[in-house]
């Protein structure tokens, strides 16, 4: 398969050009956009201690693992700890032997707080069910290995005391733990909902009013979330679909050996990848799934849910609660199980500013790394060090990347980022490999190779088995990597002055995969390919930009716009009629004060459009199947709508009358209606709209 150059490669070679600014999902206008982190953050479970709410997620292989976040507001949160720096469960979690721990470690962790404690239960395939207990969320944590299977648990301290977990794929199973976490209470097992009723994995277990409530992930036929509901804890349940359908106009990205979630053996550079392209309908897991709900203070109820985005992986995604005869659905009112990309921030009673949870860039000049950073498995504390301003990995044997000790990665971030760092490669001896690396499979990475007496700098794609390389005349470097994860694209380059970069090599393909089951991240790392303990290579000044994550600007507020479809491609047109229509290219009103409209500030993220013929503003007339889109003189509460920030231009327009999209059916060229639920995966169904700023009428 041929990669096209799809971004604009001026972005790598120009850093000035890039903001700082690290993406936070609150837009300071009383509104927040999902996702909450635009990089990974699987497996979300979210509770509540008093004012603050609590969050944790799966970390895999990842060390140190089990990262805690606290928030006031459910939107910023703010890194607290890990709970563990290793879990020294085998050989395999330090690539040790020719074992492997990629795609497994901690999954699905389930985070509950109980009489004065804070409890953390994970399964670690083929280890069993651990459980990490802590009075004090900062720690120190206590590890208590449990045993058994039980995937994608959830637990519940029920009112008579007794400890309970739900876990099972396809099927829900039930069991009672033992009050000192030794084991499981014999004889307690059993099947609670048995499958075909839809309840799939990805549990969350609440008792709520004193009905007991399981949420579930469900991936058939286009995956979805479930609820199920009963009286007692042990049945009969009632099920209901309560989010369905949501991607938040994101596409399935690429994937590799598709439906092979663990292949036996570590693929070895000249093998053979299966891509699949993306699918633009395909729903089978992008949609919210596997999450649960949270309480406020105040009484109202938000969801929690995470969502694919494409090589960024699964983020985390937050949505109202609508309560209707006792169910709790995803969304709002007049549309659930439809959660806003754009929506108000929860009501807590305080003002939270805006701020991201992480540094993502690393001097080295301090006594730790920023937390940011996680190791590719648990590392060799002998062989890395920060010393006089850098970071120094000493080299140690491996096959291939994919088998190197001590490779430090954080998570690759989105829309777009750009990171660039220091190596000075002086001291590597011959075998020796270091560099910068996109780690996911198929991998790339660019760096110094050492052989003989000779150094050169060496591009490598995995995917297509193709490297370059550069004969070296210093022994400093600058390397940079590009992502742009909405298209699951990079690139790599290199500098001999860190001011002018030069590309080395083809776009990157970075699909994701279910081998490390994670999305694509940066690496720094160092190696021997010969099969002995080298020298070491030392890092400085790892710097990460991200172009798109100022948002300020994207409600262009007191401008003047047009509007264009970008299901249809033809532009939205204030009828003369008061129909708000769309307009043909080549017709007459295409370029004219027709198809223009002043967006007007009305206060926590909502706007007001006036068509600038004098027709009036865009006012919903109507609801449910009539809701009607006109053009009106006198402005009114209909004429509000949500911005719906889609990015890079584009945006959908939420009513705050019916509480769904205005959209058409380009199929039909009927007017405007505002009864849609949602976009769909590409975007074309009639409801995102490209706007572009007129400077001149």
């Amino acid at each position: 398969m041929e990669i096209k150059h799809i971004f604009i490669l001026f972005l790598l070679l120009l850093p000035n050009k890039v903001s700082a600014q690290s993406w936070t999902a609150d837009n300071g206008n009383g509104t927040y956009t999902n996702p909450l982190f635009y990089d990974e953050c699987s497996d979300p479970d979210i509770i509540r201690v008093g004012e603050y709410f609590y969050m944790t997620g799966t970390t895999m292989h990842s060390m140190p693992g089990l990262a805690i976040y606290r928030s006031r507001d459910l939107v910023n949160w703010y890194f607290l700890t890990y709970v563990f720096e290793s879990l020294e469960l085998g050989p395999e979690f330090r690539l040790e032997n020719g074992m492997e721990e990629y795609g497994q470690g901690i999954w699905a962790p389930c985070l509950r707080y109980h009489d004065g404690h804070f409890y953390i239960f994970s399964n670690v395939n083929n280890h069993g069910l651990q459980v990490f207990i802590a009075a004090n969320p900062l720690g120190p944590w206590e590890h208590k290995q449990i045993g058994g299977k039980t995937y994608d648990l959830s637990v519940l301290f029920d009112d008579d005391g007794k400890i309970y977990a739900v876990y099972g794929y396809d099927t829900v199973n039930l069991v009672e733990i033992e009050p000192d976490f030794s084991g499981f209470v014999e004889g307690s097992r059993r099947t609670i909902i048995r499958g075909g009723n839809a309840m799939s994995e990805g549990h969350h277990f609440y008792k709520i009013g004193g009905k007991y409530f399981i949420f579930s992930a469900n991936y058939s036929p286009i995956g979805r979330m479930q609820c199920a509901r009963a009286d007692n804890i042990c049945g009969p349940y009632e099920t209901r679909v309560v989010s369905t359908k949501e991607t938040l106009g994101t596409q399935r990205g690429y994937r590799v050996n598709d439906g092979i979630m663990w292949q036996p053996d570590m693929p070895k550079p000249g093998e053979k990848f299966n891509v699949w392209k993306p699918l633009e309908w395909d729903y089978k897991a992008a949609p919210l799934h596997q999450g649960g709900i949270v309480e406020l203070p105040n009484g109202e109820w938000w969801g929690f849910s995470m969502l694919d985005f494409r090589s960024v992986g699964r983020t985390t995604c937050l949505s109202p609660i609508t309560w209707v005869d006792g169910w709790p659905y995803f969304g709002l009112p007049g549309n659930l199980g439809r959660t806003p990309r754009t929506w108000y921030k929860p009501n807590v009673g305080i003002d939270v500013e805006p701020h991201a949870p992480f540094v993502r860039s690393d001097s080295f000049d301090g006594k730790s790394l920023n937390p940011i950073w996680q190791w590719n498995h648990e590392p060799n504390n002998r062989k890395w060090e920060l010393a006089k301003g850098v970071l120094r990995l000493h080299t140690m044997p491996a096959a291939h990347f994919m088998w190197a000790r001590n490779t430090l990665t954080q998570r690759g971030i989105g829309p777009e980022s750009q990171v660039t760092v220091t190596l000075d490669a002086s001291h590597l001896k011959n075998g020796d490999i270091a560099g910068l690396a996109l780690l996911n499979l198929p991998y790339a990475w660019i760096g110094v190779v050492h052989t003989g007496q000779k150094q050169t700098l060496r591009w490598y794609d995995m995917y297509k088995n193709d490297t370059i390389d550069i004969p070296l005349s210093q022994s400093k470097v600058w390397l940079r990597a590009f992502g742009n994860f909405d298209q699951d694209i990079a690139c790599l380059s290199y500098s001999f002055d860190g001011k002018h970069f030069k590309q080395l090599g083809d776009s990157i393909l970075m699909p994701y995969q279910l081998k490390t089951f994670q999305g694509t991240r940066y690496a720094l790392f160092a190696y021997n390919a010969e099969g002995r303990e080298g020298g070491f290579a030392d890092f400085d000044n790892f710097k990460l930009d991200e172009p798109l994550a100022d948002r300020s600007q994207n409600i262009p507020i007191g401008q003047i716009i047009r509007l264009t479809n970008y299901g249809s491609g033809k532009r939205v047109w204030a009828n003369p009629r008061g129909m708000l229509c769309s307009a043909a290219i080549g017709s007459k009103p295409y370029d004219t004060s027709d198809c223009l409209f002043r967006v007007h500030d009305r206060g926590n993220g909502r706007v007001a459009l006036e068509a600038m013929n004098g027709t009036g503003f865009i006012t919903v007339v109507g609801a449910g199947l009539a809701a009607d889109v006109r053009l009106v003189k006198q402005e009114s509460e209909a004429c509000l709508f949500m911005w719906q920030d889609m990015l890079r231009g584009q945006c959908m327009l939420l009513s705050m009358k019916t509480q769904r999209y205005i959209g058409l059916d380009a199929r039909t060229d009927e007017p405007y209606s505002a009864d849609w639920p949602g976009t769909t995966p590409n975007r074309r169904d009639g409801t995102v709209l490209c706007w572009e700023v007129v400077t001149k009428i």
